[in-house]
C-alpha cells in the first residue's frame, strides 16, 4: 500500500488563504482599539466646554460631538427622518437644510416631535451639538420643537472584535474542510 502525497497546488492555496483570514483577524483587534481610542477621543470632546466652528467641507471628524452653532440665513428645504427625543420616545425630527453663505448648506436638526407636519422656520442662530454627517442637532430645540436625544459617542458602533471572531472561525473552517478533504482523498 503506497502513501498518497498531499497535493502541492491546493495545499498553498489553501494555506495562503488561511494566513489571509488570519492576518484579517488580527488587522480587526487593531481596528478595535483604534476605534475605542477614537471613541474615548469623542466622550472627551463631549464634554469640552468651549464651541467650535460647524465644519462647511468634509465630514468634520475633528470636531464631532462638540457644541457649535450655525447663522441659518435661509432655509432650502425640511424633511421629517425618524428620531428619539431626549425622554427616549420613538418619533420625528425636523432636519432642515440652511444655508449658510451663498455657496454652503448645513443639516441641522431641528427638534423633536410626533407630528410629521413641517414646522415654521426660516431660519436664524441656532446652537446646539455637531453630530456625524456633519449636522448640528439643535440644544435647545428650535420652531416650538421638543428636545431631541443628545449624540452620543457611545452609539458609535465598535464590532471590530465580532469581525476578527469570523476572520478566526473562517480560517479555522478552511483548514478542517481542507484536513477532511485530504482524509477522504487517501480512502
Amino acid at each position: 500500500m503506497t502513501a498518497r502525497r498531499v497535493p502541492i497546488i491546493p495545499t498553498i492555496f489553501v494555506l495562503a488563504a488561511v494566513a489571509t483570514m488570519i492576518g484579517l483577524g488580527i488587522w480587526q483587534l487593531g481596528r478595535r482599539a483604534e476605534k475605542e481610542a477614537l471613541i474615548a477621543r469623542y466622550e472627551a470632546a463631549a464634554n469640552a466646554g468651549e464651541a467650535v466652528v460647524f465644519p462647511l467641507s468634509g465630514k468634520g471628524e475633528d470636531v464631532l460631538f462638540r457644541r457649535s452653532r450655525v447663522a441659518c440665513a435661509g432655509v432650502t428645504a425640511i424633511e421629517a427622518v425618524s428620531g428619539t427625543s431626549a425622554s427616549g420616545q420613538k418619533g420625528w425630527v425636523q432636519r432642515a437644510t440652511c444655508a449658510v453663505s451663498p455657496d454652503a448648506s448645513v443639516a441641522v436638526d431641528l427638534g423633536y416631535t410626533r407630528d410629521i407636519a413641517r414646522p415654521d422656520f426660516a431660519g436664524g442662530i441656532i446652537t446646539g451639538v455637531i453630530a456625524p454627517g456633519p449636522r448640528l442637532v439643535a440644544d435647545p430645540p428650535v420652531a416650538g420643537l421638543q428636545p431631541m436625544a443628545r449624540p452620543d459617542p457611545g452609539d458609535l458602533p465598535n464590532n471590530h472584535l465580532a469581525y476578527a471572531g469570523q476572520w478566526f472561525f473562517f480560517a479555522l473552517t478552511a483548514l478542517v474542510i481542507y484536513v477532511l478533504a485530504l482524509r477522504r482523498r487517501r480512502r
